[in-house]
């Protein structure tokens, strides 16, 4: 089948787009460097012709509050009229996990937007939400930094490898669509505190943390569950240690 992955040259999209043509899939990237833009629309109606699942991995390029929900209300409207119109039976969208209870945050209250509007589109629909990749935990570092110290709350953490978050998209971009949500997230659990004292050490950052439990996570008070996935969740194998050792 035809897959259009948006945010297809991004670090998730480029590992989806490498997984489906090794399982014999046409898979197409497509982004602002392939000339597709779902914030004007431009190359969307090319990009999606004859395509049979969108899948949509895109990510917004400003984290301020006005601009990433002007991102995802417009790209998500623009992105699901195009594809209904080219003919796609299946919308999948990566969300991430917590989404609901980080409204406090202007990120996370534009990835709710974004759930909702593929939700009430009519589109046959998976939403994967992950807990936050290996990857992204030197981004939560940088947003809780002042100066030499960084402030995290210790509440509970179980993240997961961006090969694995791949791996669960890609899944359930060939499969049925499930109209709700599936949760990826890795193995072991961690405080969030000692997690980024584990990275930033390896690293031989000389950044301290300090554990606050009022420290807000991008905006938002976190509460001991908040940043967990349910127990349904689809539990990945990839462990953290190992990772964070290949990065040396």
């Amino acid at each position: 089948m035809k897959v259009v992955v948006i945010g297809g040259t991004g670090l998730i999209g480029s590992k989806l787009v490498a997984r489906l043509g090794e399982h014999g899939h046409e898979a197409v990237p497509a982004s602002p460097r392939t000339g597709v833009d779902t914030l004007t629309g431009k190359g969307l109606a090319e990009v999606l012709e004859g395509a049979s699942v969108v899948v949509d991995v895109s990510n917004s390029p400003s984290f301020e509050d006005d601009a990433v929900m002007e991102f995802f209300r417009t790209s998500t409207a623009n992105l699901l009229r195009a594809e209904a119109e080219a003919g796609a039976t299946h919308h999948v969208a990566l969300s991430v996990v917590g989404t609901e209870r980080l409204q406090e945050s202007g990120y996370f209250r534009a990835k709710q937007v974004q759930e909702e509007l593929i939700k009430d589109s009519g589109m046959p629909y998976s939403i994967v939400r992950a807990t936050q990749f290996f990857e992204f935990v030197q981004g939560i570092a940088a947003s809780a930094t002042d100066g030499d110290t960084v402030r995290l709350a210790p509440v509970m953490i179980r993240p997961v490898r961006s090969d694995d978050v791949a791996a669960a998209v890609g899944r359930a971009a060939v499969g049925a669509p499930v109209g709700g949500m599936v949760e990826v997230a890795g193995p072991e659990v961690f405080r969030l505190d000692e997690l980024l004292r584990e990275d930033l050490a390896a690293r031989n950052d000389p950044r301290e943390v300090v554990t606050d439990a009022r420290a807000p996570y991008f905006g938002a008070r976190l509460e001991e569950s908040t940043l967990l996935p349910g127990p349904d969740a689809h539990i990945a194998g990839n462990r953290f240690a190992d990772w964070l050792a290949q990065q040396r």
